[in-house]
């Protein structure tokens, strides 16, 4: 049996920017979280020998690879020669929330497979192969930065090159900037679940078209670096980049936001938030907001009955927690 955990995560800044037709002109640039919201995948030898027994959100029991349902597991399940397996899933947080959580499935996918097959793969190649697994081999119209903000753990300054090359950075904190900055974020529920890819494909048309929609993106990848420098001497200034960043990010796709994500980050902003901003490629799933100076508690009673939830770090990313 072997059972990998690999971390879900939060951006602060810097979406959008990762997307390969962005980045490839300008280079893009994330400020990313890992956090203590996780994805649990096991696999052992199936009782049977052959075939498989899947068991994600829906249950499979294909008898050969070719046969598998599920895109991600059939391809790393292909490349990997992985045989007569017995796969299951779980998740601390439903999928297409805003966390990140279908890169977080592959990166912990891979380094299952290869731990079942006794071998070691880093964590910043395991994004790599991450991003070709999803990007280039099934053409998801997606960007970088969740395979490397969930392989890798921490707070990390991410690059995309135009080169198509990876560069990152964690970002040092002290202890007690640690738990000032845990102790001060706040992630509410707001129902609902999305597949980023088409929010994603529209954003992508809307950098193709060019005009205002560089210049935002341009803005937030230099707002992710300076955000960067600023944080290690002050983390309240976390607030109002979040909030320039939302603003900026709502501009970019009519899609991103919504009435009623608009009246609840009103509301947050009216009992003491300082900024904040919708998780993932927008339309629905979290609101994450930063509360300084005890506000808290206050943000939280604001947005009843919407579900607030801690948000911790992860210091270790995608890793092997069982191996027998």
């Amino acid at each position: 049996m072997i059972i990998s955990r690999t971390p879900l995560r939060v951006s602060f800044c810097g979406g959008g920017t990762d997307l390969p037709n962005f980045y490839r002109k300008y280079g893009g640039a994330v400020l990313s979280m890992s956090i203590a919201r996780y994805v649990y995948l096991s696999m052992h030898a199936y009782f049977h020998g052959d075939g498989f027994i899947l068991k994600y959100s829906q249950l499979e029991t294909p008898e050969s690879r070719d046969a598998i349902q599920h895109r991600i597991i059939r391809e790393v399940f292909s490349t990997h020669g992985i045989e007569g397996v017995d796969f299951n899933s779980s998740a601390d947080v439903p999928s297409g929330t805003g966390l990140g959580s279908s890169s977080a499935f592959t990166v912990g996918l891979l380094n299952l497979c290869n731990a079942y097959l006794g071998r070691y793969v880093g964590r910043a190649d395991l994004a790599a192969q991450a991003c070709d697994v999803e990007i280039d081999r099934l053409g998801e119209p997606i960007g970088k930065q969740d395979q490397y903000g969930c392989a890798i753990g921490g707070l990390n300054f991410i690059e995309f090159h135009p080169d198509d090359s990876v560069t990152y950075e964690a970002v040092p904190l002290t202890h007690a900037q640690r738990r000032t900055l845990e102790d001060n974020l706040v992630m509410l529920y707001l129902g609902g679940q999305r597949s980023a890819s088409a929010i994603l494909q529209t954003q992508a048309g809307a950098i193709d078209s060019g005009g205002s929609v560089i210049d935002d993106l341009k803005a937030m990848a230099a707002q992710a670096a300076a955000l960067r420098g600023d944080l290690i001497h002050d983390i309240d200034c976390l607030g109002p980049y979040l909030d320039e960043g939302w603003q900026r990010k709502r501009r970019i796709s009519a899609g991103i936001s919504a009435p009623h994500i608009d009246d609840a980050y009103a509301r947050a902003l009216a009992a003491g938030a300082t900024g904040g901003k919708l998780l993932g490629a927008g339309g629905s799933g979290f609101l994450l907001f930063y509360c300084p100076n005890g506000t808290r508690d206050a943000v939280i009673d604001a947005l009843r009955p919407y579900a607030p939830y801690d948000v911790r770090l992860d210091m270790i990313g995608t890793t092997i927690i069982y191996s027998d």
